[in-house]
């Protein structure tokens, strides 16, 4: 079993059934710039980097009973930024969860078309504590965010700013052992944590988690064509696109839950 490292994420497809809609809201709730537009297809992030692609295909609809996406989480540089972007929220009426994770803190929301969006800065690693059996601790607290937005007050918001990346992806599915099969053995990807009922974490890099996966909306059949996740993209070097088996720069695998990551060579 290989152990995957040097790895990146990449954007997160979806399948929308009203682009204009979602792309008015990932520009002006979000906070994303357009990067490549087509017909049927609008790519948004960073001047720095690609976070999120809508793929319009009419008349898709969600369907609760599949696997699918439970949220993407956007990576904020730092606790200022995440502070701005916490207050634009306020200020555009947007209602957001909230979790302190111990190694993070976040904020919750979902997308028009119901897509889950974790918002969420990283504490610095050597705060980060862990298991007797390495496990990374994580659990989910109440955020201290009256700190977050007055050490952002002065700093009006203008839009993701350059070095967020994805974070990490988290994935609704009908088995953690099958994902664990999928993310561990064959991506190589390492468990960070299990200890959250009915969830699994697994990173790459020693970091908390890259994917996560949990069992809490019990579906009952892979995804399908309906609304929502299309794909996830994972960045790697040459040799790590080799070990995974890749002959090519980019291909495509599929786990048992019909979730698709797009595996792109970047060096």
């Amino acid at each position: 079993m290989m152990n995957l490292t040097n790895i990146k994420l990449g954007a997160v497809t979806l399948r929308v059934n009203d682009l204009e809609t979602m792309k008015a809201y990932y520009e002006r709730v979000i906070g994303m710039d357009v990067l490549e537009t087509s017909e049927h297809r609008v790519t948004l992030g960073t001047k720095e980097m690609a976070l999120v692609v809508l793929h319009e295909v009419s008349g898709v609809r969600p369907n609760p009973r599949t696997a699918g996406l439970f949220h993407m989480a956007i990576l904020l540089p730092n606790r200022v930024e995440l502070g701005r972007i916490l207050r634009h929220l306020i200020e555009q009426r947007i209602e957001v969860g909230q979790g302190d994770h111990l190694v993070s803190e976040a904020f919750y929301l979902s997308d028009p078309e119901g897509n889950g969006i974790e918002l969420y800065a990283d504490r610095p690693r050597e705060q980060w504590e862990y298991e007797a059996n390495g496990h990374v601790k994580m659990s989910t607290d109440p955020v201290e965010y009256e700190s977050m937005l007055e050490a952002a007050a002065d700093r009006p918001f203008t839009g993701l700013p350059n070095g967020t990346t994805m974070g990490h992806v988290h994935f609704k599915v009908r088995s953690l052992e099958a994902a664990k099969l999928f993310y561990q053995n064959r991506l190589g990807f390492k468990v960070t944590t299990d200890s959250y009922p009915g969830a699994l974490f697994l990173a790459a890099d020693g970091y908390h988690h890259h994917i996560g996966a949990n069992v809490w909306a019990r579906p009952s059949q892979p995804m399908g064509q309906e609304a929502g996740l299309e794909a996830w993209t994972l960045l790697v070097d040459t040799a790590t696109n080799r070990e995974l088996g890749g002959t090519t720069s980019e291909w495509s695998l599929t786990d048992d839950d019909g979730i698709t990551v797009n595996i792109k060579s970047v060096d």
